[in-house]
């Protein structure tokens, strides 16, 4: 084993995009663990949209990532020595240790996962895991969609989007995409099976909509804002639901009108933000609910691999501007 790991640090906040120098990578020796704690070697990093408000100093539901410190996010990774009797040398666990190649923990917000599964482990940062349970809790407990209902989701081919229109699916409703570029509408309506997908690149994005929703939308996950989610109010049934999970278009500071405003009033909608976090309760539920579908194949995802640490902050400006394909993952060992 080596006596030094790697981390990333978060140097700098963001002034509009975010940079590469935003980041630092350190060479640091390799902890010791006290008793109760245990050594965890990361094997797959999530990279996830939340992570540019966290490196902003305003208030939000979370505190600002500090300044210096390891980068917040989501890892699975392998105890590698334990002074804890929870854990064991070789148990895989799922964790928020951040970006870094090992870390120490004390178990308390580490998750054990069955290692005897068919399940692969980079899924539980995806499909069953935060993504999967953001798209879970809003379908289901936000939308709540009926059969024959036409449900809308932007962002469609991310780790989020692709789930939600796939439970949509399996609930009876038509499912509409919005993504970015004809092969990842393709993915969307050929691989993961919405009813139809629309390029909002190709510039007709309003006319294009309405032509695959001749119902109207009878709720809308969404996760882009802007000129996105307007077109998609434009096309609002009454008492239409929709899930408010991202605004990934005015991340770096951009003001996000809303044109359609009226609809609200007109169409009577209900609008809910929510943080998936703050819902601890149902997640033994929709993790069991999302393990049972991918483990038996009925619920596809995709996965974009950056190989090591050091590249995981181009892989995030990457993310930011829909370059990666699916959930966005560093493989770390």
């Amino acid at each position: 084993m080596s006596s030094t790991y790697q981390r990333i640090v978060l140097a700098s906040r963001p002034q509009g995009n975010v940079r590469a120098d935003n980041f630092r990578l350190e060479t640091l020796p390799l902890p010791e663990i006290k008793d109760d704690e245990v050594l965890v070697r990361n094997h797959f990093l999530s990279l996830d949209p939340y992570m540019r408000g966290r490196m902003e100093e305003t208030k939000s539901y979370a505190a600002p990532q500090p300044l210096n410190e390891t980068m917040i996010g989501g890892t699975v990774g392998e105890i590698i020595a334990s002074n804890n009797p929870r854990f064991a040398v070789g148990d895989k666990v799922l964790g928020m240790l951040g970006w870094t190649e090992m870390a120490v923990s004390d178990g308390a917000l580490l998750r054990k996962l069955d290692a005897s599964s068919p399940i692969p482990l980079s899924a539980y940062l995806g499909a069953v895991g935060m993504p999967g349970l953001t798209a879970w809790y809003g379908l289901t407990q936000i939308m709540q969609p009926k059969a024959g209902e036409t449900v809308v989701v932007s962002a469609a081919s991310g780790a989020v989007g692709s789930v939600v229109g796939q439970l949509a699916k399996q609930m009876g409703c038509r499912v509409v995409g919005i993504a970015g570029g004809a092969e990842k509408c393709a993915y969307v309506v050929n691989e993961l099976g919405f009813d139809a997908c629309v390029d909002y690149k190709a510039g007709n994005l309003e006319a294009d909509l309405a032509a695959a929703t001749p119902d109207g939308i009878d709720a809308v996950f969404e996760n882009v804002g802007g000129e996105v989610f307007d077109a998609s109010l434009a096309r609002m049934n009454p008492f239409g639901r929709i899930a408010m999970c991202g605004m990934i278009s005015g991340y770096n500071g951009e003001p996000i009108a809303i044109k359609n405003a009226r609809v609200f009033l007109t169409m009577r909608l209900t609008m809910r933000g929510f943080i998936v976090s703050e819902h601890m309760d149902l997640w033994p539920q929709g993790l069991k609910e999302l393990g049972t579908l991918v483990a038996t194949g009925k619920l596809k995802f995709r996965e974009s691999i950056a190989e090591g640490i050091a590249q995981a902050p181009e892989a995030f400006i990457g993310l930011l501007k829909g370059q990666n394909f699916g959930k966005q993952l560093v493989k770390l060992s």
